[in-house]
């Protein structure tokens, strides 16, 4: 493989290139966790936050940055219970990694982590650390479909890993 040159380091991006390929790296982190948080009533845990890129509020899966707050080698799964109490306000009893995958592989070299949470426990409100506002949706699993096209219908984007947590729900389901 050819060496990546540096065309750009910002304080949480850098942009790389290998040959003609550029692409972006998190400067800031070693990787994403993306949460399938499930209470034992069957309901989705989302959440919904301003993402400035787009210019609008976002419906998403609980997430975060791994190695960003502590080293590098943050393991991901303590991560992703970090993430889970700051933006909903849930402990989990239990955790499982899905599977890890790219974010976008033609342009950038982040790779996420699903995780699935259960045995969740309400302890705090959630919504977030203080460069965040967060809001908390609870959904009953019976009627996600409705409610996220009621959000679509009404113009709120949705992040597409939900739909990836509902293809392993609906694999969870079949167990």
């Amino acid at each position: 493989m050819q060496s990546r040159e540096s065309l750009y380091r910002g304080s949480y991006l850098s942009l790389l290139k290998i040959g003609r390929w550029e692409f972006v790296s998190r400067s800031n982190a070693s990787g994403v966790v993306a949460l399938i948080a499930v209470t034992d009533q069957r309901e989705l845990v989302l959440v919904e936050q301003f993402r400035i890129p787009i210019n609008s509020t976002v419906i998403e899966l609980p997430a975060g940055l791994v190695g960003d707050l502590t080293n590098r080698d943050e393991p991901v799964l303590l991560a992703a219970q970090r993430e889970l109490l700051e933006e909903t306000g849930f402990e989990a009893a239990h955790l499982e990694v899905l599977m890890a995958c790219p974010s976008s592989a033609g342009m950038s070299d982040e790779v996420i982590t699903f995780v699935l949470a259960t045995g969740l426990k309400k302890v705090s409100a959630g919504g977030g650390d203080s460069s965040e506002d967060i809001t908390v949706h609870v959904v009953p699993l019976a009627e996600i479909d409705r409610w996220l096209e009621d959000r679509r219908t009404a113009g709120t984007p949705q992040d597409p890993k939900i739909f990836t947590a509902l293809y392993w729900l609906s694999l969870e389901m079949k167990t």
